[in-house]
């Protein structure tokens, strides 16, 4: 039986007649007849107030540089340096090409980068694909023409993976991918960690984050600015890759403001969130574009406010991978089973890890645990991706503080078997403080607009149209779901649930605009703050009746 909710009976009126906000905070506005909608949309009052103040809206994120050099549609075409044939590598599928592939994406990057062609045909990989050096592209004939036909899975190949957090769960859950883009210290790093037991941090400061070495401390600025006053440039360059690292203060502040500030954050039990506190400090990777004195310009705006309580400062990071990709490929797992929840031997995907300005495009995964991952990966774009085959945990993951990610042209396709008991699907996922990253143009066959609480904040699922049959995961120490600025926005619900996406009396400071009428039913969620959550809806029950389409999109053109 459909549970009867404040929502349900809110969605049936806005249906008929208008939409409207949560709370004292309420913005109404008149619906236009269907048809009328679909001829002529109109302009967005949400749209409208963001265009007046692009970088400090209080329920809209700045999301118009997210991905591959701010977004650039162009990537460097690196002239070919090494055919896998050329290393034995053979295309009918009679032997292990792991060996092969490898020697040649090491050779490449060791002379400098350049790409790596796999022509047409089928290779069986036994091993882990690796790229570990900058520059590198992995090219495939195209995603109809190259396989690499993926026979083991991470525990049989690294080890058994645990959680940092205890518990019995496999961190193949949620980490690594059968081709696995990460800098090759990191990479030694991280699975020398996991063969001795002693399970990582995954980011970019190290197993025990402490790898980070301090530039200069930063002045105090307001969200949304670009350029900082560093207390000493000295250690600056325009075009190095800092790590922007902002700590909490006893009172968690820096949560608080996260969520968007106010009563209710203010009122939240923070203390005990154990996995939450975990990932602060919050990290964020962002190039240097200018110096001029003390005055430090960003490739990107402020994500956050810096205040001294959180001792703003600049880091060195890791050594990163950037320019880096894969293209023009499917990788196919073995078909197994999918196993039980948490407990997935690694049957993943490609990830990203330590990445910054890297991509995949024309890439389709098939039969995998998890998709496509993005773990402590920052500024890449995913264009023409699909997951497929039997069933997948998460289609696509992003976690461990990933920022400023663009995935677009995408497909979650319907499962090809029926779906075993005891196992999840979750969706497009995002957790654990990631920040400003964009899911674009997509197809959900299956699954949800996941959120894996660890209080990720101000990413965007635009112009999507979704079967919303997951359910969204994570431990009740990771804390809220939501932080502040998620905007949902020209969203087509097909089966009318609305866990998930409708998400104006869950997140705060939120935005949900012109998506499907939708109900409760199955997974329903409670908010996490108390009281006014200052989230706005407009155009509910009209998908595609309001301009822009794509908030992405119309960012991007508000740059030019």
């Amino acid at each position: 039986m459909d549970h009867l909710t404040r929502r349900g009976l809110l969605s049936g009126a806005a249906a008929v007649a208008a939409t409207a906000a949560v709370g004292s905070s309420a913005t109404t506005a008149k619906a236009a007849p269907r048809a009328r909608a679909a001829a002529w949309p109109e302009p967005a009052l949400l749209w409208r107030e963001f265009t007046a103040d692009p970088y400090r809206h209080p329920q809209i994120p700045y999301i118009g540089r997210a991905g591959y050099r701010s977004g650039s549609e162009k990537r460097p075409h690196a002239r070919v340096v090494a055919n896998v044939l050329s290393y034995g590598a053979k295309p009918d599928g009679s032997a292990d090409a792991t060996p092969a592939i490898n020697r040649a994406l090491a050779d490449a990057g060791r002379a400098g980068g350049g790409t790596v062609l796999v022509p047409a045909g089928t290779y069986r990989v036994d091993g882990i694909v690796r790229i570990a050096h900058s520059g590198v592209v992995l090219r495939g004939a195209g995603s109809d023409r190259t396989k690499l036909y993926a026979t083991r899975n991470l525990t049989e190949l690294i080890g058994p993976y645990g959680s940092r957090y205890g518990g019995d769960e496999s961190s193949w859950s949620w980490a690594g991918g059968l081709i696995w883009l990460c800098p090759e210290a990191r990479w030694d790093s991280l699975t020398d960690a996991i063969r001795a037991a002693d399970w990582p941090f995954e980011g970019w400061t190290g197993n025990k984050r402490d790898e980070a070495r301090p530039l200069t401390a930063l002045e105090p600025a307001e969200r949304g600015t670009r350029t900082v006053t560093a207390a000493d440039p000295a250690r600056l360059s325009p075009g190095r890759l800092v790590l922007l690292r902002l700590a909490d203060d006893a009172g968690h502040t820096l949560l608080e403001h996260m969520a968007g500030g106010g009563a209710g954050p203010e009122a939240y039990s923070w203390d005990d969130k154990t996995k939450l506190l975990s990932y602060v400090p919050y990290e964020w990777p962002v190039r240097i574009t200018h110096i001029e004195g003390r005055n430090v310009t960003l490739e990107r705006p402020l994500p956050l406010d810096l205040r001294p309580e959180w001792q703003p400062q600049l880091m060195a990071p890791v050594q990163p991978l950037t320019d880096a990709g894969v293209e023009g490929l499917t990788l196919e797992a073995v078909e197994t089973p999918q196993a039980p929840h948490l407990l997935d031997k690694g049957h993943n995907g490609v990830t990203f890890q330590c990445a910054y300005d890297c991509w995949a495009d024309d890439v389709v995964v098939r039969h995998v645990d998890n998709g496509f991952g993005l773990v402590a990966a920052s500024a890449c774009t995913l264009r023409h991706t699909r997951v497929e085959g039997r069933g997948a945990h998460h289609p696509y993951f992003c976690r461990e503080g990933s920022h400023d990610n663009l995935i677009e042209d995408f497909t979650v396709a319907r499962r090809t078997v029926p779906t075993p008991e005891g196992t999840q699907l979750h969706g497009i996922n995002v957790e654990g403080l990631s920040s400003h990253n964009v899911w674009s143009r997509g197809l959900m066959e299956m699954g949800t607009f996941d959120t894996h609480r660890g209080m990720p904040f101000a990413n965007v699922r635009t112009e999507i149209t979704v079967e919303n049959n997951g359910r969204h995961g994570g431990d009740a120490s990771a804390g809220p779901l939501y932080g502040a600025r998620f905007a949902h926005w020209n969203v087509t619900v097909t089966n009318e649930r609305a866990g998930l996406v409708r998400i104006d009396e869950i997140a705060p400071y939120s935005a949900t605009v012109a998506i499907s009428v939708v109900r409760d039913f199955d997974q329903i969620d409670v908010p996490d703050f108390t009281g006014d959550l200052h989230a706005r809806v407009e155009a509910y029950g009209r998908p595609g009746s309001v301009e822009p389409r794509n908030l992405y999109e119309a960012q991007r053109a508000l740059r030019r």
